[in-house]
């Protein structure tokens, strides 16, 4: 009898015991990365790359979902919803969590319901001209905006794009009209047929055409130069003190996501961009890698904070409208 029901207790024990031991198995299946714009893009090739190098460390795929529309936030809204179990994960930018939170009415707070994992890159823009453009450095460009106001025209293709014409604007007091795109492949055509006059670019865009001499180029928003293009001077050099403006790339995860499950899934983030093949691809796509002491969950949030009390005031004084 004794052995009847101790047997008996652990057939109850035992699936109990396998759930707790399954449990803490992290990751058992392919994980969904989130990237909210479309396929091809600056966003969704430092995913692919960093994701999959990810994958090696974790043992498990690391499958790139691209979701767009509405300037990011349908993608972070899916994740918002998400199990907060480890296995959706959002490749923000600093559009999506700087700028649309400001824009657009959400259905998610973007700094209660996502838990921070990794920053990934750093890259400024660089501002280029269509090759007619009279003038021949960035003085020469702001010189032309004021002498002919509201006649040039900037291409945007989102609330980035607007918000450092904006600040060109107000630092410079020169006036320009802009032409909305969907995409900047879109904007970066009209640039070369010269129907627009000049754009701020991703350097992933626009080396190639700069390289080949079919666009002009004046400055990177920086206060360092590109390590992939050292030849084109910072706006400080070029005449434009402090018109920074650089958009990153970080990973975060659904709130409530257990520390253990953000902890592994940050040291895959942080194993990939040391790894010296990573960072050679992502140097390619004109990707600046953060440094370790900044990559950390506690490092990212301290820097997120750090952006939407700088960013949210400008935004907001620039009156961007929703698209």
């Amino acid at each position: 009898m004794r052995r009847i029901i101790l047997a008996l207790l652990a057939t109850v024990a035992l699936p109990g015991l396998a759930g707790s031991a399954m449990a803490q198995v992290y990751p058992s299946r392919p994980i969904t990365m989130i990237v909210p714009y479309s396929a091809g893009g600056p966003t969704d090739t430092i995913a692919r790359i960093v994701g999959e190098r990810m994958a090696r460390s974790l043992g498990q795929p690391v499958i790139v979902e691209d979701l767009p529309g509405a300037a990011g936030t349908i993608a972070a809204a899916r994740v918002a919803r998400a199990d907060p179990d480890g296995y959706t994960i959002s490749v923000a930018t600093w559009s999506s969590y700087v700028v649309s939170p400001v824009v657009y009415q959400l259905q998610y707070d973007v700094l209660r319901d996502f838990a921070p994992v990794a920053l990934l890159t750093k890259t400024p823009l660089l501002i280029v001209a269509k090759k007619a453009m009279p003038a021949n450095d960035l003085q020469g460009m702001v010189a032309w905006l004021k002498a002919n106001p509201d006649a040039a025209f900037q291409g945007i293709a989102g609330a980035t794009d607007q918000v450092v014409g904006f600040l060109l604007q107000q630092q410079t007091g020169a006036k320009f009209q802009e032409v909305p795109y969907r995409g900047l492949a879109s904007a970066m055509q009209d640039l070369l047929a010269g129907r627009i006059d000049f754009l701020f670019d991703q350097p992933s865009d626009a080396l190639p055409q700069i390289r080949s001499g079919a666009i002009k180029v004046f400055a990177v928003t920086a206060n360092s130069r590109l390590a992939v293009a050292p030849d084109i001077p910072t706006v400080d050099e070029a005449g434009l003190p402090g018109l920074y403006i650089t958009p990153w790339h970080s990973l975060w995860v659904p709130k409530d996501t257990p520390r253990d499950v953000i902890t592994k899934l940050s040291a895959a983030a942080m194993d990939a961009l040391a790894d010296p093949a990573v960072r050679q691809h992502l140097a390619g796509v004109g990707q600046q890698v953060v440094p370790p002491e900044q990559q950390s969950p506690q490092a990212l949030a301290v820097y997120y904070k750090a952006e939407i009390d700088k960013w949210w005031p400008i935004i907001k004084a620039a009156r961007i409208k929703a698209e």
